[in-house]
């Protein structure tokens, strides 16, 4: 059997579906996961409490600046689910870093040059062995431009508005469908024009839209792909 370990760079679009098929195959091949979406958005959560930036926006850069090394942001995995959970500063903030509050600043965070590069630097760091799946926006373009396999997702901005609302109102949270449609096209608009690392496709990386796929169909592409990329 061929023992190769590489490392897995998923990029794409907010709300398309890139953390859950990350999650998959990293259990599928026993990977170590790595949900970069999810340091940006405990990040922007520092931001907040700490008074740095305001719910409608207001940035003061200089003071988190001054902060930023004391975002703490870890990973712990849940024993029952399996999955990784997101700690700032040691306390589980996996339920508040996905709520609309945080969704509607993370962009204006993620596009500050010192919080990417306090970031890229720990993500990197981590996968220094390989056999790691990460996702996020500028995986296979800035932070490792060399993964062996690299795959950018996206779909349709009313098909990842109504894949959002469908999870906030599972997780009993409320949520309306033209606040998370407009918030999904912003951040697109924020995340493909900002200065540094913008989310683009890289040049070799796969294409996916998945507007129309199922979530097993999905996996079982990114399965192969992946198989196709070990055993060669």
């Amino acid at each position: 059997m061929n023992t190769k370990k590489i490392v897995v760079a998923i990029d794409g679009h907010s709300s398309c579906g890139k953390s859950t098929m990350a999650k998959q195959l990293a259990r599928q091949v026993g990977y170590i996961y790595v949900d970069t979406g999810a340091m940006y958005r405990a990040a922007a959560l520092f931001a907040l409490r700490k008074g740095f930036l305001s719910p409608d926006g207001t940035l003061d850069e200089e003071g988190l600046r001054a902060h930023i090394d004391e975002a703490d942001i870890a990973f712990r995995l849940d024993p029952e689910t399996a999955t990784p959970r997101t700690l700032l500063c040691g306390e589980d903030v996996e339920s508040e870093i996905r709520g609309m509050q945080v969704s509607n600043v993370v962009s204006r965070v993620a596009a500050l040059p010192f919080v990417r590069e306090k970031l890229t630097r720990e993500q990197q760091r981590m996968g220094e062995e390989k056999g790691i799946v990460m996702d996020g926006r500028d995986i296979g373009t800035a932070v490792f431009p060399n993964a062996e396999l690299k795959v950018f997702i996206t779909a349709r901005p009313e098909v990842r508005a109504q894949r959002r609302f469908d999870e906030l109102k599972a997780k009993g949270q409320a949520a309306d469908f033209d606040e998370i449609l407009k918030n999904v096209q912003e951040r697109d608009y924020a995340d493909s024009h900002r200065a540094v690392n913008p989310l683009r496709q890289a040049p070799d990386a796969l294409l996916l839209d998945n507007s129309d796929l199922t979530r097993e169909e999905q996996s079982a592409w990114l399965l192969e792909k992946f198989k196709e990329v070990v055993n060669n």
